[in-house]
């Protein structure tokens, strides 16, 4: 089985170094580049954004993503399946995160249930072996706060740009 690279890219920052940050970038990228119809890329992104606000304590954040990843998903079983998910587990594991974050208690990582044949991908790619692929604790400051320590100029400036474009009715060329 071929599985899209972004999606390989997503499992290995969510199990190896649990950057859910990442996995969202990662996602979303792909997710805009092709122009995909449909809830299951913005899902597994609403995953992964459920986790990084878990993690930081902005329960409020996680619980409104991980409700919303789960409607969504729902929808998209058979193409969680055909991604190398095991669909009853996941949704099992949804479900007991949903209730962790109701209750408000403290974030624990996740492993998702992939098929061995995901799983063996994602290994190789993370050239790791299966006792190192989930980690449960020491995960690097820098990614837990990533959001807020990433140089975001970039960004900014091209805000900027589109604002003073739109003040000017100007079509803006895509970047």
């Amino acid at each position: 089985m071929t599985y899209p690279k972004p999606w390989i890219e997503y499992l290995v920052h969510f199990h190896r170094d649990q950057d859910y940050f990442e996995c969202h970038e990662v996602l979303e990228e792909h997710w805009k580049d092709e122009g995909m119809k449909g809830d299951l890329w913005p899902g597994l992104i609403q995953l992964a954004v459920a986790l990084y606000h878990h993690r930081r304590g902005n329960n409020n954040g996680a619980k409104r993503m991980i409700l919303s990843c789960r409607v969504k998903l729902q929808k998209e079983e058979a193409a969680l399946k055909e991604l190398g998910i095991e669909v009853e587990p996941f949704f099992e594991l949804l479900d007991k995160s949903i209730q962790k974050i109701e209750q408000q208690q403290p974030f624990e990582s996740i492993a998702l249930p992939l098929s061995t044949d995901l799983l063996n991908v994602c290994l190789l790619k993370a050239s790791v072996t299966e006792e190192e692929w989930s980690l449960t604790t020491g995960v690097d400051e820098n990614i837990v706060h990533k959001h807020s320590l990433r140089d975001r100029s970039t960004v900014i400036d091209e805000r900027n740009r589109q604002k003073l474009m739109k003040n000017r009715n100007v079509k803006l060329p895509k970047i």
